[in-house]
């Protein structure tokens, strides 16, 4: 096994430097962080996905106490923008609050999002000073994909 680290080259920037429909995400996850269901961890997390047509759709951590049927605050605002007919992404932000680094998207949120192509990511803490700026394809370079899109 190999004891290579994979470094990333963070792009860090202030919000403020951001365009607007950024800024507006990263505030609308942090808002949607506040709803957050999570009383075992009583770690929040909210995040917003900006839909290709300009939409927006917020979600929030879900605990349950059976803990692999909680849902993240990612996977949750995916599924309402799904629910809704949406399809086609553009960016998705990830606001928690860790003293000393960026909360990323789990491994199964991760995949869960690459279903529907690569979008840019903006991961903020509460404060919304600094925002790591990235996307998809770099957080996940390797998902799982289908040739076979028969299903839809």
């Amino acid at each position: 096994m190999s004891n290579c680290k994979r470094n990333l080259s963070p792009n860090i920037q202030n919000l403020k430097s951001l365009e607007s429909k950024y800024q507006s995400i990263i505030k609308q996850a942090t808002e949607a962080r506040e709803n957050a269901y999570c009383p075992y961890s009583n770690f929040k997390v909210g995040s917003a996905v900006l839909c290709a047509d300009g939409s927006v759709t917020a979600g929030c951590n879900i605990e349950n106490s059976a803990f692999p049927v909680g849902i993240c605050a990612e996977r949750c605002a995916y599924s309402k923008a799904i629910s809704q007919g949406k399809r086609q992404f553009e960016a998705v932000a990830v606001v928690a609050s860790q003293k000393d680094h960026f909360t990323m998207p789990c491994g199964a949120c991760r995949q869960f999002m690459s279903e529907f192509g690569n979008v840019d990511v903006f991961i903020s803490r509460p404060g919304h000073e600094d925002v790591l700026v990235t996307n998809l394809n770099e957080i996940l370079p390797f998902q799982f994909q289908t040739t076979d899109k028969t299903f839809e």
